[in-house]
């Protein structure tokens, strides 16, 4: 049997939203014969559940090590695949039927482009947090970019045994890492040809400030070992310009220093506005700009104090070879 495309999922924790990942995949519009499905789980076992899909798709099953990272889950998986094409998918995502079609098609008939990846979609009814999060992974849509996110990539293993694969290092952030380094061989291309669903996507900003400080840990080992776009560095910059900007204004306005309140002010406001603004944009009127400004007023410090928290982590993190 010759596989086109493995399904690689790294999973930990609850399955709920993985079986709804593996029947997604199970309705793509590929025979039975042309691809197949590796779960790499960190949990203890597998659940029945599991085991009666193994029935309906062509699944195998495999347990790591729950202190290893996600990258090693990938890598770990990409090591049994058969395949010509590498599909990796986080294990809360809804695939459209047409997905694994669409990116084969794209890569083959594209010599330049090497990794795709598809766009989000959530529904009419989803609370203003998860239509943020969908329009902010759809601002470069139909255009070449510089990374992708780790949530759905394609591309074939040829390529990704070129760049040695995901960083094992990382314990976030690692699809920019390695999306970055497969752009060193090809194009990046995010397209709305195909389309999936975040199950998972955050709903409420709570649970995003959270994972945001989590997240943001891996922001400094992240870097190491590569060289920064300037489009990317406001990224790493502007969070911490808001944060401390604002604490600023409050220590110049508890020592009535007109001249650092102002200073502090534009510090703190200018690219708060032009952040909001540009969010704004990009949802239109499906959710109101109270919404996305109060998205960056908890997004810009929770990135902070990740940051914050992970330098110990980056100093101390080895560069992945």
């Amino acid at each position: 049997m010759t596989v086109k495309v493995s399904f690689i999922i790294p999973h930990k924790g609850r399955e709920e939203m993985l079986i709804q990942t593996l029947q997604s995949v199970g309705m793509q519009t590929l025979s039975e014969d042309e691809y197949e499905v590796i779960v790499v789980s960190q949990n203890k076992t597998f659940s029945n559940a599991l085991y009666e899909l193994k029935k309906q798709i062509p699944l195998t099953l495999m347990l790591n090590d729950s202190e290893n990272t996600i990258s090693h889950s990938r890598n770990l998986g990409a090591s049994a695949a058969q395949g010509e094409y590498l599909a990796f998918l986080d294990a809360d995502v809804a695939l459209e039927p047409k997905w694994a079609q669409a990116m084969a098609e794209l890569l083959e008939e594209n010599e330049d482009i090497v990794l795709c990846s598809a766009m989000q979609k959530c529904a009419e009814s989803a609370p203003p947090l998860e239509k943020i999060r969908t329009a902010l992974s759809n601002a470069e849509l139909d255009q070449t970019v510089t990374f992708l996110p780790g949530r759905n990539l394609f591309l074939s293993k040829k390529t990704f045994q070129e760049v040695a694969g995901f960083p094992e290092h990382l314990h976030t952030c690692e699809d920019y890492y390695f999306t970055h380094k497969v752009a060193q061989t090809g194009s990046l291309l995010y397209t709305s040809t195909s389309s999936y669903v975040h199950l998972g996507e955050d709903k409420a900003f709570s649970p995003m400030f959270k994972k945001e400080v989590w997240r943001g840990q891996s922001n400094l080992a992240s870097i190491s070992g590569r060289s920064i776009p300037l489009r990317e560095l406001p990224s790493f910059f502007v969070p911490f310009a808001v944060t401390f900007g604002f604490i600023f204004l409050l220590v110049s306005l508890l020592y009535s220093q007109t001249s650092l309140v102002i200073m502090a002010s534009v510090m703190t406001l200018l690219p708060l506005a032009v952040y909001t603004g540009r969010l704004k944009k990009l949802t239109g009127s499906s959710v109101n700009i109270g919404y996305c400004l109060l998205f960056y007023c908890l997004y810009f410090p929770a990135r902070v104090l990740g940051t914050l928290l992970g330098i110990k982590g980056a100093l101390g993190t080895p560069t992945h070879r």
